[in-house]
């Protein structure tokens, strides 16, 4: 009497025992991305105990660190940068890679260590977030060849991989908003050692090249709360009535002080001056008039990120790529936009 071979269990029995669609079973079962790893497992298990055995399984990638500057953090841009982290968090989690977030000042992050960071977090890849790496520390990263990717940061180099808004871009459309209402004495309020926001400052300044003005930038030095310091800049600057009668912020935080000054000095806005701030916060919806600013969508910035480790995880020797997300202007009424209400 011939024995019966054992029937391959059918997908739709393994998505019953786990409470799972069918299509979740076939895509798992088929290797594809974009199932989350604890879900994946669950479903290769229930399969497993159903007698099936996958052809192949999918490794999960390498661990990863992320390391986000506590001094932006502590400045009044933690919303910024949460925003980011949960990108991360969810797309290393769909991924299956291992993943950890730890807040470390800019000076201290030292080739010594970063690398005992990484090491307690048994993690192969790094995030650098709103780090730009000193000399030593990219040294120390050619040398070791460790995978790195520079989240809202950019590597004027293109040495190292990186996802940042197009600062550049961005800052050149707010200018244009400005000089579209008929304004050509803006104020720039701007300031940090970041490469980034050195990209907004070019962007501005091009636009004005291009469709003329004047523009005079207004350096912060962010010793305390942003927007009371952007405050203080902006009635002095009032008080010399140089004939300015608008600005653009380097973040909206800038932006709210700004508009307070402005507001307290019996000007209208957008009337007789006009504002447009950078990264489109919470506060931008929270002032009177709500600020026209431009928006980051810095959730996409952090799954960027998680998709070029995972590349470079997969081709350590392939030429270093920095992913630009556009930066979409919101209206706001801070600034006569005609183009972006109609």
């Amino acid at each position: 009497m011939n024995e019966m071979k054992p029937k391959r269990p059918r997908q739709a029995d393994i998505a019953t025992a786990a409470g799972v669609s069918v299509s979740t079973v076939s895509r798992v079962l088929a290797n594809e991305p974009g199932i989350s790893g604890n879900v994946r497992e669950h479903i290769l298990r229930v399969a497993a105990e159903h007698g099936y055995q996958p052809r192949s399984t999918v490794e999960p990638p390498p661990g990863g660190l992320a390391l986000i500057a506590s001094d932006g953090v502590t400045g009044g841009l933690s919303v910024f940068y949460e925003a980011i982290v949960e990108g991360l968090r969810a797309s290393a989690l769909e991924a299956g890679m291992a993943f950890e977030v730890r807040l470390i000042r800019e000076d201290r992050a030292t080739p010594e260590v970063v690398r005992s960071y990484m090491t307690t977090a048994r993690a192969e890849g790094l995030f650098l977030v709103g780090i730009d790496p000193s000399d030593a520390l990219r040294s120390w990263i050619e040398a070791e060849k460790v995978p790195v990717v520079l989240v809202n940061g950019t590597d004027p180099r293109l040495q190292i991989d990186g996802v940042s808004p197009s600062n550049f871009f961005g800052a050149y459309q707010a200018a244009e908003r400005l000089l579209a209402a008929g304004h050509r004495k803006i104020l720039h309020f701007t300031g940090s050692h970041r490469h980034t926001i050195r990209e907004r400052v070019r962007g501005f300044d091009a636009a004005v090249a291009v469709h003329g003005g004047e523009r005079r930038l207004v350096f912060m030095g962010f010793q305390g709360s942003a927007s009371r310091e952007a405050h203080e800049l902006m009635a002095a600057v009032l008080v010399e009535d140089k004939g300015f009668t608008a600005a653009f912020c380097m973040n909206d935080f800038v932006a709210v002080g700004v508009l307070e000054a402005v507001t307290e000095a019996g000007l209208r806005v957008p009337e007789d001056f006009a504002i447009v701030g950078f990264d489109d916060l919470p506060c931008a919806m929270m002032t009177n008039p709500p600020l026209s600013t431009m928006h980051v969508d810095r959730a996409a910035i952090g799954r960027e990120a998680i998709a070029l480790m995972i590349a470079r995880f997969r081709d350590r020797t392939a030429p270093a790529r920095h992913v630009c997300h556009a930066v979409v202007p919101v209206a706001g009424g801070t600034v006569p936009d005609a183009r972006i209400d109609e």
